[in-house]
């Protein structure tokens, strides 16, 4: 994919208090900016809207900000994460784990048929669908990276289990248009995951999620081999990186509450795809690496 920014681009650096025009790479190196509050952060990212007005601007919440060897942010998909930080999974981890994959979607595409769900014949068709579903109900790693829409949804995923700073990542995207978005220039997909799964699925919705992947898509490890590490990250689109602490945050924000953690993941009774997911899951087993 491109690199974001190779013009500069507007976003928040240290404690200045207004948006600067910085290169992404100055960005991801950056320990992030601070924001006192939910009000703070939402009229900051609005600036970046107004400014970076050739971008749709997604967001990604997260307890820590994981860098490579680098020492630069890392926002790398699922399916190409190392257990340790700064390093890479081997290939013969990632054969596994594309293996698993592939069990995953022949199993995601039996349930659905056994469901009788809508938009059965779509999921057979388009593997990038299958892999969305495998990747927002987390039933096995993906090539696909799950942000929102919502900055208040990512505020709130970055405050579950976070012990000192929390962090919310702004990634830059092409225009959004239809339910995948496929951008040759940009080497991106965006994903609406609201017109991918069935009416039934509440999860999508609340959590407004959107997924990002790789344009052509990374369907092996074959494939990847034409790629470095490095390259299928990313954090090559970050605009900006925020840094909040979690008690303090919400408090003084009293007219935008944490979103509870159990309604950023509604039980099987409300969403019967966590069911069909859950079955997945137990029908290809554990993963192997």
């Amino acid at each position: 994919m491109d690199i974001i920014g190779e013009q500069k681009i507007w976003t928040y650096g240290g404690g200045e208090d207004h948006a600067l025009p910085r290169r992404c790479s100055a960005v991801r190196r950056s320990e992030g900016h601070q924001v006192a509050d939910f009000m703070d952060l939402a009229t900051k990212v609005a600036e970046l809207q107004f400014l970076n007005r050739d971008y749709v601007l997604l967001f990604r919440g997260q307890t820590g900000d994981h860098k490579n060897r680098s020492r630069n942010t890392s926002l790398k998909p699922s399916i190409m994460r190392s257990r340790s930080q700064g390093k890479v999974p081997t290939v013969e981890s990632l054969r596994n784990r594309y293996d698993f994959l592939r069990r995953a979607e022949v199993e995601l595409v039996s349930a659905y048929a056994r469901h009788n769900l809508p938009g059965a014949e779509r999921l057979r068709r388009q593997q990038i669908l299958r892999w969305s579903i495998l990747q927002h109900y987390e039933i096995c790693p993906t090539p696909l990276l799950d942000v929102t829409h919502s900055l208040r949804i990512a505020a709130s995923f970055a405050t579950m289990n976070a012990d000192l700073d929390a962090y919310i990542f702004v990634i830059g995207v092409p225009h959004i248009s239809g339910a995948v978005t496929a951008s040759a220039e940009a080497g991106l997909q965006i994903v609406r995951l609201a017109s991918v799964c069935p009416p039934a699925a509440v999860r999508p919705h609340i959590q407004e999620g959107y997924l990002l992947g790789e344009y052509p898509e990374l369907i092996s490890t074959d494939q990847k081999e034409h790629y470095r590490h490095y390259e299928i990250d990313f954090g090559r689109r970050l605009i900006a990186k925020f840094r909040f602490h979690p008690s303090g945050f919400w408090s003084r924000s009293t007219a935008f509450p944490v979103v509870p953690e159990a309604a950023l993941y509604p039980s099987e009774v409300e969403d019967p795809l966590q069911k069909l997911a859950r079955q997945v899951k137990e029908g290809i087993g554990p993963a192997t690496s």
